[in-house]
């Protein structure tokens, strides 16, 4: 739980769990059967742990709590049984979007459902895009794979718990036919290197002899 909910005050609890409450409704959403793990610490007193319990319950989640940084696989079977249990309850698990529906369609779907935008927005370079994937008969078939902060439900990472009245802006839309998947880049987030097909990992080794790692630069 962030230092700034750490508060013996249900109100702040509550305050803490909008983000948490916002990815249960998602999850439901989809017809699966969430399950909240509370990832306790010795920090976290139990009317804490009672307050996140009563709030994940009540949007309709189970709730396991997992002691495991402290025990071990034994502190986290009370999270085993309650992933097992929801596995073995049927369930209406549904995709937000079928293939058919049009790429800008498929990401305004997923900006307002889950992500909770009240709109897109496109740089000129990605309108461009998305109409020309759209118009592409293969391309316009693989699946959507959105690419933006972890930080926040917004492409701003400093827009916490669940931001209201802001716009996805897409600045760039990739397309990787091997994965099968158009990649929509929301905001300023910065996409990984590849590698090059003979990367310098392959390189590096630790010598029996001496036990020194050799190959690093």
């Amino acid at each position: 739980m962030p230092e700034e909910y750490k508060h013996e005050n249900v109100a702040w609890v509550e305050k803490g769990c909008e983000n948490l409450v916002h990815h249960v409704r998602t999850i439901k959403k989809a017809g699966i059967n969430p399950v909240v793990c509370i990832n306790a610490f010795y920090s976290d007193t139990d009317n804490e742990i009672k307050a996140v319990r009563k709030i994940a319950e009540a949007a309709g989640a189970r709730v396991a709590l997992s002691r495991h940084w402290q025990y071990g696989g034994e502190g986290a079977l009370e999270l085993a049984d309650a992933v097992i249990d929801a596995c073995n309850e049927p369930n209406d698990f549904h995709f937000l979007y079928e293939l058919s529906t049009p790429l800008r369609r498929r990401i305004e779907m997923i900006a307002k459902e889950v992500y909770g935008a009240d709109d897109v927005e496109y740089s000129p370079d990605a309108l461009l895009k998305a109409k020309r994937m759209e118009e592409d008969p293969d391309i316009s078939k693989l699946g959507t794979c959105m690419v933006k902060t972890h930080l926040s439900l917004a492409d701003n990472p400093n827009m916490k718990g669940v931001p209201k009245g802001w716009k996805l802006f897409v600045r760039d839309i990739l397309s990787y036919k091997g994965a099968g998947f158009v990649v929509p880049v929301a905001g300023a987030i910065k996409l990984m290197p590849g590698t090059a097909s003979d990367p310098a990992f392959r390189r590096v080794d630790v010598d029996t002899e001496s036990g020194r790692v050799k190959g690093l630069f």
